[in-house]
């Protein structure tokens, strides 16, 4: 799976009593298909994963990728303490026809979570989910380190085709792409303009670069002398060879140019779920290699980064949606949701971003 570009790292709606809020996701992702994103990160740390049950973790699976628009790579959580719950959750995405699952170390048992039981953890989940993993590094919540010597094991594994570091540390970035050059390099299908070519994208009866099955009709309908409404069979998807190798992303907004300078393929971050477009566009100024504009477009969102995620965290998220036309709602308990003055700095530091 091809990862390149801006992902939004999504939140989870929730009323007030927090159930919930299904309507408010399928409003939501549907508005982020309608973007330039390359695609979207269901039940991540922002989507609060950690605080939803799995009966409800698989509803938001479902209610979300029934919201998304076909040509946008979706990417689910399912990051567990164990690797038998976690491949449970992975097994379930591949039924929805998810493109991938993000995948955060073990941590409740802290030092017994040795660097060998890390490399073990990510390599038993790799072996046997049916979905590409990509490796998740987030010191901010989940002390378990993922060293990048590991990672540059773990990158040999045929499975495993990326990791997103939310560190925010650039040169870590740097390192990771030069320990993972080597990694081998797998064929992927992509669109003609080489965008991702998603699993919803391709009909299910066809795995990608095959024909489309044709339309089956039984002997005894065709006897049966009466009519027989069939769906047409889906329009084919043309599709491309591609080569890639181990696919690094940054997690951090407030360094997305530096990221990509230092070998990033992209970015899955929290500020793209109330401001894509601004993502988008440090994105699409790097790609096109005007690197003032990019810088510009950089430190235009530099204070709201961060301020707003960094320094106020999933109820400055989901604010900053609110005010954006996007919906965020509170967070649920214990986080508490901002006070009025924090909300009105919220507004101050978007009232330049507004899309």
């Amino acid at each position: 799976m091809l990862l390149e570009g801006v992902f939004a790292a999504v939140t989870t709606p929730f009323y007030p009593d927090e159930r919930i809020y299904f309507r408010k996701i399928e409003a939501n992702l549907a508005r982020y298909s309608r973007s330039l994103l390359a695609g979207m990160v269901v039940l991540g740390s922002t989507g609060e994963a950690v605080t939803l049950n799995d009966a409800e973790t698989r509803d938001v699976l479902r209610a979300s990728v029934e919201a998304t628009a076909p040509e946008k790579v979706l990417i689910a959580g399912v990051g567990r303490e164990s690797v038998r719950a976690t491949l449970e959750l992975a097994e379930f995405a591949a039924t929805l026809n998810y493109d991938a699952v993000i995948v955060r170390p073990p941590s409740y048992y802290g030092g017994q979570v040795s660097p060998a039981a890390v490399l073990h953890y990510f390599r038993s989940i790799a072996d046997r989910s049916p979905l590409p993993v990509v490796l998740y590094h987030i010191p901010k919540f989940v002390p378990t380190e993922i060293p990048v010597e590991i990672i540059a094991e773990l990158a040999q594994h045929p499975n495993i085709i990326g990791i997103k570091d939310s560190s925010g540390n650039v040169e870590r970035i740097r390192e990771t792409v030069a320990a993972t050059q080597n990694a081998p390099r797998r064929t992927v299908q992509v669109t003609p303009v080489f965008e991702a070519a998603t699993a919803r994208m391709l009909p299910p009866s066809r795995e990608p670069g095959s024909e489309v099955a044709a339309t089956f009709v039984s002997a005894g309908d065709l006897a049966s002398g009466v009519a027989i409404a069939t769906a047409p069979p889906p329009a084919p998807v043309k599709t491309r060879a591609r080569e890639l190798g181990f696919q690094v992303l940054t997690g951090a907004e407030r360094s997305m140019l530096a990221s990509l300078e230092a070998g990033a393929s992209g970015a899955i971050v929290a500020f793209a779920a109330f401001a894509p477009q601004a993502c988008q566009e440090i994105y699409l100024a790097w790609k096109d290699h005007d690197l003032k504009l990019a810088e510009e477009k950089q430190q235009r969102i530099l204070a709201a980064g961060t301020r707003i995620v960094s320094g106020m965290g999933l109820a400055g998220i989901k604010y900053a949606c609110d005010f954006n036309g996007y919906y965020g709602g509170r967070p649920r308990a214990p986080i508490l949701p901002l006070s009025a003055d924090q909300k009105a700095e919220v507004e101050q530091l978007l009232a330049e971003v507004r899309n």
